[in-house]
């Protein structure tokens, strides 16, 4: 156990005030405390012969009255007059040649006091503050004991790192991980490793000495790290990236250089580094080129991974959801060997991990969790836990004993359309927004292929006036041409609905706009999704990976070729919206119908759109 600093430091503090009251106690106590009274005072009451005797040391008089006298004292702070025999003064700088002839003609005992102190207290009064300026050395070196270089600095080249020793304070194992079956199967061959390491040597393999784990945010790389060091029952590091990074050049390589010795002397271990990208990223993109620290840190990483020295029975586990930023070196076989990726969870996996947070939730009887993973497409694990959670917060507001799906799908939509705001908005406005909404949900059923509508509402949610929601029957790995060409007709279906009943447009499918030409522009250049182009790809504005999105471009075609990919964008986008036009306008009748039920209602499920849809003839 680290010994605590404070402790030295409290006996050190009661040995500065006791010798600072020493100090007060015996140095100063050389003569009775008396009032303080003026120069010219004191040769008043010396020419009216009261004055006894005197003790001048320096420039300070003390001295005794020959009878009491009325004098101002200090008492707790306060001044008070009072009689008293001693007093204190202080000769003037002006020399003052009558002083001495007239005490000894008043016949006044004079004593003269040296100005030097006692050797004793003159010894403590020098040695006193070499006894601090060591004291307080001393608490540094042994704070920072055996750190290398750069410990005098406060300890910055300690590496921060959380240790756990054997697995303790870590209750996550692989059951509390749910789905990602392929990634558990791959991390629990290093685990047997770690318990059993001859079972592998004997044939003469070896474990991956780095395992990376890529995968979005929220899919659970980080929980997966730490049911590996629950399993695992070994030694088990645990850091940022960002912690190796200080504003003092150097102390980064000292930090990770501080974290591979202790994880050497622990082995077997565990190294985890999360957000690895944060000291990771290609090298020669910083500003500072080869000296810039961020480069430096990453130099010192690669050569502890996999360097002069080598290791075998310390594993490093990272995490990032940037691998495209990665510097080559990281990524080679014999630093991170395997590439763990962790994807979005399917609806199955989606339901074993609602189970998990749903453990200690109280449900209704009626909960189908099955149905929530449906309705939850693209959803992480983290996604996932803060849906329980909403549902939770929810049922408590309402003093409901349990949760019941209406709280699950308030939820749900709270998550995905964002929460309801209250706002005034006028009838003209939001029969605009009735019938806005209206066209992306009647486009929307009428085109085959597209998405089920799940809920349609002109409620105002986030930061949009109205929402129309579609639901996947099931997860999606390929979109053909024609799906994306019906997202772009069902984008654009409120558009043509407000065109078409109000002669008119309005911003609010500013949204939509943003969708329908990203979504376009990826089909020309990414998917070869336009017959003029053809099988080609474009990057239009590729993303650096120092300076961030879109800011360094690099353009690898004519400008003939930019027109005609601008060109071939708005046609794609133009055909869109031709046909959801003709949709619209060949169902005039339908899309009042569904307006006038939002403007009653407000909210429409996917059941009740298709009622009224079929009402109409």
């Amino acid at each position: 156990m680290k010994p605590s600093i404070w402790k030295p430091l409290f006996l050190l503090l009661i040995l500065v005030l006791f010798f600072d009251l020493f100090y007060t106690v015996i140095v100063k106590q050389s003569m009775e405390q008396g009032a303080e009274i003026s120069y010219s005072r004191f040769r008043e009451e010396l020419a009216a012969d009261n004055v006894k005797k005197i003790s001048i040391k320096g420039f300070s008089v003390k001295g005794e009255f020959r009878s009491k006298t009325k004098a101002a004292s200090k008492v707790q702070g306060q001044e008070v007059v009072r009689e008293v025999t001693a007093f204190n003064t202080v000769l003037p700088t002006i020399s003052d040649p009558t002083l001495m002839p007239e005490l000894t003609a008043k016949k006044v005992e004079l004593t003269a006091v040296s100005q030097e102190t006692s050797s004793f207290a003159g010894v403590l009064i020098y040695i006193l503050p070499w006894l601090l300026i060591i004291g307080i050395w001393w608490l540094m070196m042994r704070g920072v004991k055996g750190q290398g270089p750069g410990a005098m600095m406060g300890g910055f080249a300690k590496s921060g790192a959380k240790m756990y020793a054997g697995g303790e304070k870590i209750n996550v194992t692989f059951d509390d991980v749910a789905g990602m079956e392929n990634s558990k199967l791959e991390l629990k061959e290093m685990v047997d490793y770690l318990k059993d390491p001859k079972k592998f040597q004997k044939i003469g393999g070896k474990v991956p000495k780095g395992i990376l784990l890529v995968g979005p945010p929220g899919t659970g790389k980080t929980l997966l790290a730490r049911a590996v060091a629950g399993e695992a029952g070994v030694a088990f590091f645990s850091i940022s990236a960002s912690q190796f990074i200080e504003m003092f050049v150097g102390v980064g390589a000292s930090r990770v250089r501080d974290l591979f010795a202790n994880a050497k002397k622990a082995a077997p271990s565990i190294i985890f580094i999360d957000e690895l990208d944060a000291v990771g990223r290609s090298r020669g993109t910083g500003f500072g080129g080869g000296h810039d620290e961020r480069e430096q840190t990453l130099n010192q990483l690669l050569s502890e991974m996999d360097g002069f020295d080598p290791h075998e029975e310390v594993i490093v586990i990272a995490a990032t959801n940037r691998p495209d930023v990665l510097d080559p070196a990281l990524l080679r076989p014999g630093r991170f060997d395997r590439h763990v990726v962790i994807e979005r969870p399917d609806w199955r996996d989606r339901e074993q991990i609602l189970k998990v947070h749903t453990r200690k939730i109280r449900l209704d009887q009626d909960i189908d969790l099955a149905v929530i993973a449906k309705g939850t497409p693209g959803m992480t694990g983290a996604d996932l836990e803060n849906l329980v959670n909403e549902a939770a917060i929810q049922a408590a507001r309402e003093n409901a004993s349990s949760v019941n799906m209406g709280h699950l799908e308030k939820a749900k939509d709270k998550i995905l359309m964002g929460g309801e705001r209250k706002m005034v908005i006028s009838d003209q406005e939001k029969r605009i927004t009735a019938y806005h909404e209206a066209g992306h949900a009647l486009v929307a059923r009428l085109l085959p292929g597209t998405d089920p509508v799940h809920k349609v509402t002109i409620i105002p949610r986030g930061m949009a006036l109205g929402v129309t929601q579609q639901m996947p029957e099931d997860d999606r790995y390929h979109y053909p041409k024609t799906y994306l060409v019906n997202r772009l007709c069902v984008s654009l279906g409120g558009r043509v609905a407000e065109r078409l009943v109000f002669n008119d447009l309005s911003t609010g499918g500013q949204s939509d706009l943003k969708t329908v030409t990203d979504l376009a522009e990826k089909m020309v250049c990414q998917w070869g999704m336009s017959d003029k182009i053809g099988a080609m790809t474009f990057t239009r504005g590729e993303e650096h990976p120092f300076l961030g999105r879109k800011l360094a471009e690099e353009k690898s075609f004519s400008e003939q070729m930019a027109w005609l990919i601008d060109q071939e964008i708005a046609a794609v986008i133009k055909e869109a919206e031709l046909k959801a036009e003709g949709l619209v306008f060949a169902n005039r009748p339908k899309l009042d119908a569904l307006a006038s039920a939002l403007l009653e209602e407000e909210s429409l499920d996917g059941k009740r759109v298709d009622e009224i849809l079929a009402s109409v003839q």
